[in-house]
């Protein structure tokens, strides 16, 4: 499957920024799907992920309440709704997806085979 990562821009402190992972090749509604974030000069780190067919949503603490991640199988895409956004959730956001991600695996990087190339989101104070 390739993943194609959008929806990034510049944005103010509060607002609300939505990324879509669209995919081709294959159905993501057989994946888990996770999208992880890296910002400069730190390690990528987890944000949140779903399971498949609409299953359970994981959340980095960081971003529990204000971000939702969502499926959208007619469209082939997984969403992540930013909200009240802080200047320390600039960073570039990844999906990742795979098949086999199994639950003690879903925060990890090394529990996905198939990444996107990143959108950039900067949040200004």
């Amino acid at each position: 499957v390739q993943l194609q990562a959008s929806g990034g821009g510049l944005v103010q402190a509060g607002d609300s920024v939505r990324l879509s992972c669209a995919a081709s090749g294959r159905s993501l509604s057989s994946y888990v799907v996770a999208w992880f974030r890296q910002a400069p000069g730190k390690e990528r780190e987890f944000v949140s992920a779903i399971r498949r067919s609409q299953g359970a949503t994981y959340y980095a603490d960081s971003v529990k309440g204000r971000f939702t991640i969502s499926r959208d199988n007619a469209k082939n895409t997984v969403s992540l709704q930013m909200n009240s956004l802080k200047p320390e959730d600039t960073a570039v956001y990844y999906c990742a997806a795979d098949t086999g991600t199994i639950l003690s695996s879903i925060r990890d990087i090394g529990g996905y085979d198939y990444w996107g190339q990143g959108t950039l989101v900067t949040v200004s104070s």
